[in-house]
């Protein structure tokens, strides 16, 4: 892997259609308390046949931003049963495939958590799902449009050993994937083996740390 120089800052913002402008308002600033910050409306932009449009933003923190699309005169387009304002899928589409697309906006306190969760079970879209798992806890519920929004909270720091482990998994990954027959199975194989392969070389850079220490 090229050793490329990290330089992004975060999201700036993340943007979704919507039908329901007012009710997707109603969700994040009413309900939730997030400000609309930025709206631009755009009359006459694109080819002949694009429809004036909203867009408007509203903050999340740290500077990012969550960003809604409105189209005048757009109507939602036919599709399958489920999902949201964006796709729809038929009947036998998995609910966890259509769960697995969703935004997650992270709190600093499970103080701060409860206080979304009782935003949210005081409104039209209560919690759907408290979840603790791995290294954080978690709120559930859908917005108007039918996305499915998580509000977390960190239980404890991730490890150093964690990120390795998670590098190890990732390569792992894509060694199994991109040959046949990929499965959890041989995924933990090939993660063993990746971490005979490279036990010579951590025992080496660990031992270097430790000698330029003293």
């Amino acid at each position: 892997m090229p050793d490329l120089q990290h330089k992004v800052r975060g999201v700036d913002h993340i943007a979704y259609p919507t039908f329901d402008p007012a009710r997707t308002v109603k969700f994040y600033r009413d309900v939730l308390g997030f400000p609309v910050v930025h709206s631009i409306c755009a009359a006459g932009w694109g080819p002949d046949d694009h429809p004036d449009f909203i867009h408007f933003f509203f903050d999340i923190g740290n500077d990012d931003r969550l960003a809604f699309f409105y189209y005048f005169g757009l109507e939602p387009f036919d599709g399958g049963p489920q999902g949201d304002s964006y796709s729809r899928f038929a009947e036998d589409v998995p609910i966890f495939f259509l769960r697995s697309r969703h935004l997650a906006i992270h709190v600093d306190s499970e103080e701060d958590l409860l206080e979304y969760r009782r935003r949210l079970d005081n409104s039209e879209w209560p919690v759907e799902l408290q979840l603790q798992h791995e290294t954080i806890e978690s709120i559930y519920t859908h917005d108007p449009n039918g996305y499915m929004i998580e509000i977390t909270r960190a239980l404890r720091p991730v490890t150093p050993q964690e990120d390795l482990d998670a590098n190890l998994t990732i390569d792992a990954l894509i060694d199994v994937v991109t040959g046949p027959d990929p499965s959890m199975a041989a995924l933990l194989t090939r993660k063993a083996e990746l971490i005979t392969e490279r036990a010579a070389a951590w025992q080496h850079e660990q031992h270097t740390k430790e000698m330029a220490t003293r």
